[in-house]
This record gives C-alpha cells, sequence and structure tokens, in this order.
C-alpha cells in the first residue's frame, strides 16, 4: 500500500484534505457515516462539480438593454424627457416635439435590443447540432466554441478509432508480429513456449474485459465485448490463439484485484491456481500484473526467457528499450506483462487477500513480455486537424499513451506535420546531445508526465508559446487542468475533451468542455458543455466551424437590422430641424421593425457558411465583439444613409407632385400642424384643408415606408455575406427569397386592404412610388460588393481595416 500512495500526489488543485474532513464532518480513521453522508447531500445537493448556477436569463436580457449603442439610445431619450419637462414647466403653450423623438428612441432600443436578444438564443436553439452529432448543454458553447483557439484533444477513441487490436508481441527477447486483419488468423510460432504460455495466462486473467452473451456463431473478432477497448483487443487475441479464456478464468479464481488507474498505470490480480502442485515452490496463489512497460519494469526484478527466470540486467534493459522504442514507433500502445508466484509460507492456502490494503507482494516480479495494440486514426482527423490549422486552431494532444507511441499518433493524424522535428529529432539528426539544440529551432514538441511535473508555470508558457505543435504524454487528469490553465494564460479559448471522473476539473476549467458521449463517465457528461455522441474529433471541428457560422450569421442579422433604423430615426430629426411636415409615421416605423423586418432577420440565421470561414484566425471576445465600431459605420453611416436619401427623395416626389417643392417644406410644420388652418397654399398656391393636408401626410408615410422596404430587398442581399462577393457564395439559402416574399406582402397588404389600412395609418400608394426605392437598393448592393471585392483582393488594406464587419 505503501507503494501506491507514493505514486499519489496532492496538487494545488486538490482541496486541502485538513478542510475536506472538516467540511465532510469526518475522519479518515471513522469514514464517512450514512447519517453524516445524508446531511452533506442535504446541504451541497447532487453532483457539486457542476459548480455554481448560471447568470439569471432576465439579468442576461437586461445587459442586452443597457450595453453599447444602447446605452447612448437610453440616455438621448432620458434627455428628450427631460427637456419635455422643463417646457412643461416653463411655457405657457409647450411643444411635445422631444416626447416624440423620445418615444421613439426607446422603441428602436427596445425592439432591437429584445430582436437581438431573441436571434441569439433562438439560433444557437435551432443549432445544438445535434444532427452533427454535438449535444450541446450550454447554448451559449456553441458561440465559444467558434472562437476557439486551442483544442486539447485525448487520443484514444477521439482522434483514434477505439478499435484496437493487438499487432505485436515481444517475448524471448525477439517480436511476433499479429495479423491485425478482421478475419485475424490465430498466432502459431512458438505457441509451446513456456513464455508465451505465461504470457497468454496473463492477458486472460489480468483483464476485466468479457464477451456479451448470445454471441456463440459470431467470429470472435466480431463479437461484442464489455470492457476497456485494450482489454478486449487482448481478450479477443487470446481467445483466437490459446482458446477459452472463461475456462482458463474458471480455473484460476481471482481472489483480489487493484484496478488500473492513471497515477500507477498498472492493474494487478491475485488468482488462486489450478494446478497448485506444478508451480515454482509449490505456491498457492499468482499475482498477475499488466499496465505502462516502464512502470512494469520497475516492480521487476527477474525475467522469464526462453522459460527460465534469469535476473534483469542492463542488457535485457537496453533490448527492453529498444523494443519497447520500436512498438511505439509503430503508433502502437505497448503494454508490459509480469506475473508473481507468491511463496506459500507467507501466503498460505486460505490467505485473506484484501484488495484495499493490498496486502500482497508488488515487487520483485518477474518480467514476460509485451503486447502493442493497433488503434488507426480515425478516416475524417487529419482532415480535419487541417481544417484547424488553417484556421488558426491550434491542436494539442493531450494523452496517457507512451510519449513514442504518442508522436507516432500525431503524426500520422497531422498533429505534428510533416517535415516538422522535434528537439529529439534534431538531435538524432545532427547526431549531438539533446542539450545543445535550441528549444526554438524545433516546431514540434512531445512532452512526457514526468517533464511536465518538474516544469515551472514559466517553463510551461514557454513550451506553449514557442511551440505550434505539441503532444503531451504520460499525463494524468491532473496535469490536463495544468495545461488548460496554461493556454489560457496565452489568452486562448481553449476546447477540451475528457472522459473520465477525474477530467472534470479540466472540462470545468476549459472555456468549452467536451465530453465523449460513448466512453465518457457521467460525472464527466454532466462537467462538460457539450458531448459528442460519437467520440469523433472531426465533429469538434465542425462544432467550430458552426460556432463561427452563428457568429457570422447573428452579424449579418444586426447589420440588416439596424441600418433600417437611421432610415426611422431621420425623419423625426429633420421633422424637427427644419420643421417640415413628419416623413414616417409611428405606426408604419414599428411595422418596419416588429414586421417587414423580421422573416428577413430570420432568413439570415439559414445562411451557409462562406468559403472562408475555416480560413480566418480564431476571433478575440475580448477584442472582436458582436457589435463593433465598423459594424455601426456600415449599418448607419453608410447603408443607413443611402436607405434615407432614398426614402427622402420618394417623399419629396409625393408632395412635389402634390405641389409642395421641398425648399417650401422648410418651415411649413406649425402651419401644416394647426387644425384651424384649412386654407394652407402649396407652391403654385392652391389651399389646402387640414384634413387634406393630413391625408396628404398619411399617403407620404405609406411611401416613405415602402421606401424603406424596397431598399432592404438590397440591404438583405448584400448581408448575406461578410467578405465574399454574393456571386462566389451564391444563393442557397432559399428562405431569402420567402423573406423578401414575405415582406412585400406584408406591405402590401398593410396598405391596400380596406379598414386595415386606416388602423396602420397607411392609404394606398400608386405603383409609380414603389420605383424610387429600386434605385438604391441596387446602389446599396453594388456599393456592399465593391467593398467585399476590395477585401478579398487587397487583404489587409484599408476597406478590410475600416469596413470589414
Amino acid at each position: 500500500m505503501d507503494d501506491l500512495k507514493k505514486e499519489l500526489e496532492m496538487d494545488e488543485h486538490k482541496i486541502d484534505i485538513k478542510d475536506l474532513l472538516i467540511r465532510l464532518e469526518t475522519s479518515v480513521e471513522k469514514g464517512l457515516s450514512s447519517s453524516v453522508a445524508a446531511r452533506n447531500l442535504d446541504r451541497d445537493g447532487l453532483n457539486t462539480l457542476q459548480g455554481i448556477k448560471g447568470t439569471p436569463e432576465w439579468i442576461k436580457f437586461g445587459r442586452q438593454m443597457i450595453s453599447g449603442f444602447a446605452l447612448l439610445l437610453w440616455a438621448g431619450a432620458l434627455l428628450c424627457y427631460i427637456v419635455t419637462i422643463i417646457r412643461f414647466t416653463t411655457e405657457p403653450n409647450p411643444v411635445y416635439d422631444e416626447v416624440y423623438l423620445g418615444t421613439v428612441l426607446v422603441v428602436v432600443v427596445v425592439l432591437t435590443g429584445i430582436f437581438s436578444y431573441y436571434q441569439v438564443c433562438l439560433t444557437l436553439t435551432a443549432k445544438k447540432m445535434a444532427k452533427k452529432n454535438c449535444l450541446v448543454k450550454n447554448l451559449q458553447a456553441v458561440e465559444t466554441l467558434g472562437s476557439t483557439s486551442v483544442i486539447c484533444s485525448d487520443k484514444t477513441g477521439t482522434l483514434t478509432q477505439n478499435r484496437m487490436t493487438v499487432a505485436h508481441i515481444w517475448f524471448d527477447l525477439h517480436a511476433v508480429e499479429i495479423n491485425t486483419t478482421e478475419n485475424q488468423s490465430p498466432f502459431n510460432e512458438q505457441q509451446n513456449s513456456p513464455t508465451w504460455e505465461a504470457l497468454a495466462r496473463i492477458g486472460a486473467l489480468c483483464s476485466r474485459a468479457d464477451f456479451k452473451s448470445g454471441q456463440e456463431n459470431v467470429p470472435i473478432m466480431r463479437k461484442d465485448c464489455t470492457g476497456d477497448a485494450s482489454e478486449v483487443a487482448i481478450l479477443k487475441f487470446i481467445e483466437n490463439t490459446v482458446g477459452d479464456v472463461m475456462s482458463i478464468r474458471s480455473k484460476n479464481k481471482k481472489l483480489a484485484e487493484v484496478p488500473f488507474n492513471s497515477a500507477t498505470k498498472f492493474q494487478v490480480s491475485v488468482h488462486k491456481l489450478e494446478n497448485a502442485n506444478s508451480s515454482p515452490d509449490a505456491s498457492i496463489y499468482i499475482a498477475v500484473m499488466k499496465g505502462a512497460p516502464e512502470r512494469i519494469l520497475e516492480r521487476c526484478a527477474y525475467a522469464l526467457i526462453d522459460g527460465k527466470v534469469q535476473p534483469i540486467n542492463e542488457e535485457f534493459i537496453e533490448t527492453f528499450n529498444k523494443a519497447y522504442a520500436t512498438l511505439g514507433g509503430f503508433g502502437e500502445r505497448v503494454l508490459g506483462f509480469c506475473h508473481c508466484y507468491l511463496p506459500q509460507d507467507q501466503y498460505p492456502d486460505g490467505f485473506a487477500f484484501d484488495s484495499e490494503e493490498t496486502n500482497f507482494q508488488l515487487d520483485k516480479y518477474c518480467f514476460v513480455g509485451l503486447m502493442s495494440m493497433l488503434d488507426p486514426p480515425r478516416p475524417s482527423v487529419p482532415d480535419a486537424v487541417s481544417r484547424c490549422r488553417s484556421a488558426g486552431i491550434k491542436v494539442i494532444m493531450v494523452t496517457g499513451d507512451h510519449p513514442i507511441t504518442a508522436k507516432a499518433i500525431a503524426r500520422s493524424v497531422g498533429i505534428i506535420s510533416e517535415g516538422t522535428e522535434t528537439i529529439e529529432d534534431i538531435a538524432q539528426r545532427l547526431n549531438i546531445p539533446i542539450e545543445q539544440v535550441q528549444k526554438n529551432h524545433a516546431k514540434a514538441c512531445v512532452v512526457s508526465g514526468s517533464q511536465l511535473k518538474d516544469m515551472s508555470q514559466k517553463d510551461l508558457d514557454d513550451v506553449l508559446k514557442n511551440h505550434t505543435e505539441i503532444v503531451f504524454a504520460r499525463t494524468s487528469p491532473q496535469q490536463k487542468l495544468i495545461i488548460v490553465e496554461g493556454c489560457q494564460r496565452q489568452g486562448a479559448i481553449v476546447a477540451v475533451t475528457g472522459d473520465g471522473v477525474n477530467d472534470s476539473p479540466a472540462l470545468k476549467k476549459a472555456d468549452i468542455g467536451i465530453a465523449m458521449g460513448i466512453a465518457g463517465s457521467d460525472v464527466s457528461k454532466q462537467a462538460a458543455d457539450m458531448i459528442l455522441l460519437d467520440d469523433n474529433f472531426s465533429s469538434i471541428v465542425t462544432g467550430v466551424e458552426e460556432g463561427r457560422l452563428i457568429f457570422d450569421n447573428l452579424k449579418k442579422t444586426i447589420v440588416y437590422m439596424l441600418t433600417c433604423n437611421i432610415a426611422e430615426l431621420t425623419p423625426f430629426v429633420f421633422f424637427i430641424i427644419l420643421n417640415i411636415p413628419l416623413p414616417l409615421g409611428n405606426i408604419p416605423m414599428l411595422l418596419i421593425s416588429i414586421g417587414t423586418d423580421i422573416a428577413p432577420a430570420i432568413a439570415l440565421a439559414y445562411e451557409p457558411s462562406e468559403n472562408d470561414i475555416m480560413e480566418r484566425k480564431p476571433r478575440d471576445p475580448k477584442r472582436d465583439n458582436l457589435v463593433n465600431a465598423r459594424l455601426i459605420c456600415q449599418s448607419y453611416a453608410v447603408r443607413g444613409v443611402i436607405e434615407s436619401v432614398g426614402a427622402f427623395l420618394c417623399y419629396f416626389i409625393v408632395l412635389g407632385q402634390n405641389g409642395f417643392w421641398p425648399l417650401d417644406l422648410i418651415g411649413i410644420r406649425k402651419s401644416w400642424d394647426d387644425n384651424t388652418n384649412n386654407n394652407l397654399p402649396d407652391s403654385y398656391g392652391s389651399e389646402w384643408t387640414y384634413y387634406q393636408r393630413k391625408e396628404l401626410e398619411l399617403t407620404v408615410h405609406t411611401a416613405f415606408f415602402t421606401t424603406i422596404v424596397v431598399c432592404q430587398w438590397g440591404d438583405l442581399i448584400a448581408s448575406k455575406t461578410r467578405r465574399l462577393s454574393l456571386f462566389q457564395h451564391g444563393m442557397k439559402n432559399w428562405v431569402i427569397f420567402f423573406a423578401i416574399f414575405f415582406e412585400t406582402t406584408l406591405t402590401c397588404f398593410a396598405q391596400y386592404t380596406p379598414g386595415l389600412n386606416t388602423a396602420l395609418t397607411l392609404r394606398p400608394i400608386r405603383f409609380v412610388y414603389w420605383l424610387p426605392g429600386l434605385p438604391y437598393a441596387l446602389f446599396l448592393f453594388v456599393f456592399d460588393e465593391i467593398r467585399k471585392y476590395f477585401i478579398s483582393h487587397y487583404p489587409g488594406g484599408f476597406f478590410e481595416r475600416e469596413t470589414a464587419y
């Protein structure tokens, strides 16, 4: 037991043992009683790994309402109301112009905020990506995944297929290659070797894997099994080679077992021998052990070679290391096997073995051999890793395998790219000691758990900063947490995968924790933000692309929604400043915000990704905000101005055709709105009654409203892409056509339906009044195409720096 305790180390991430005992009201000597456990459950609740409850939705909505540009609109509305109060208390006949403007500002900010918030929730909910084998628990995780800059991925089952088969065995100082096809032929070479018999027995006994029932007629290599993938591979190999494994186990009954764990990296079990009299020293019991080869060798004093037990010497260790390096270099997971016949004088018949206290021998074992298992990479992983690299995402492998094996797998999947060297590769090529190699000369780096343990925080930061291709091997779950923290210190947005209970702290610490749906434990799934239903690394990359797409489409939706705000606000501004008849009424303005613009905004959520979406660098959440100055400039100062000019052109056309020329409108508002003035002359001297003027004003409102809708056609088409030309991107989103049809139909229905148009303060207008907006809609689209042309053809130039939102 003391040997096991030496392997387990407390680190800074663990709760102090004294504090833990006090909190749980227990002690090492007495343990935790059921009553105290129930009391702790009532106090702390289930699954404390989940952490504190998230921010309530109403608080998130409140932040949306008072953040960024919305705060300026709130301030403007408040100022308008203050001016109104001052006028009301100081003037005998106050004018309520500021009330109109203040109300408009409030309506705009609330409607825009509500829709933006609703759109975020709607899009994230709709994109749970269940069809892409990604189950999102936290909706915000998809957006976070889109900004991921580092992915810390497990190897087994994520980068590889988790379908292991025994590929090589090593015993009697030589290696034997095994057929790894599905119809694996039995191993016949040297089956009479005592060493092979011992190796096969250890493989059969030191295992928890088992065949599922009801598969009597199924070929061995196709049978379904329960247990770890490595043990399943060994089980099938032994069954196919030696025979009935269950019979071997039944004849050698298991009495005690210490399961494999990431700290000790070995598994040991004690069995009662079938033929005790034939064993050395007439031993009744045998302890069999398997695990990481270097850990197994540490516990061995002897080696079984050609059926003879020999002391381990330097020559054997050198041969062992060469074999280990060769098998690991194939990218195979290597396990070591050893056994120990427990002396009868110390372990007599009926001895009570205790797995908890481990009251049996754990050293001076006899080394028997090695088995290496091939776990082929998933076919889609190399392409996924390549896409990550082009997207500026660093992929870090974090595995418990030996550095040699991890390095070989990393090369096969592209995490270490072809031609890239580690420090060890450079030293070998130049035939010089590793110490003489400059660390910054190596682009790739393989760090073992023991090296990581001895690293300072600064050393780890240097590794993460100076190497673009990194593999961490022989690491523990606790060290995975240290790696995540190191990446976050570099300012990275980290996604990390995990499947075990001990991975939960790293999953919670990461910006987005990803649990395995097939191999993952329940605790890891509860701690994660997202679950991979197929345990496939490629699904993570799909999630990253989906997250970027959501962010892109949200930007497109916002730039589309904000554009018409200027065309809605300027009528009230000029109404007050120039004293002209009101160009747009409150109800038509609301009809745009909550009616005609809704379907197009939602349609943009269905827009497919642009071709370069995985060729951009990850966005920095601290700087690349959803709404930034460039987006506001494009919406308000460019597109909004174009729409406003088009709408005012139609405004002046309607009034001009009815006798009121533009210059004559300035300063006419007071007379226009005077309900006692029934003989207001127009530019030609014709007199207009108050009722006639108001009917004309409603016609103007309708024309202004219609022109905004027409201009929004061009705005919608221009908003389909942020950087690529529409002619490159195409019109694949059929929902856009429905949205244009919907807003046009709604506009017609609102103004041409008798009774309804009266309620909405609209009037039916002639077809000719639909036309002034068309050139501006076309101009808006053409202008944006020119902007995108310069962005794509002159990267880093003025247009990309100042207009790429």
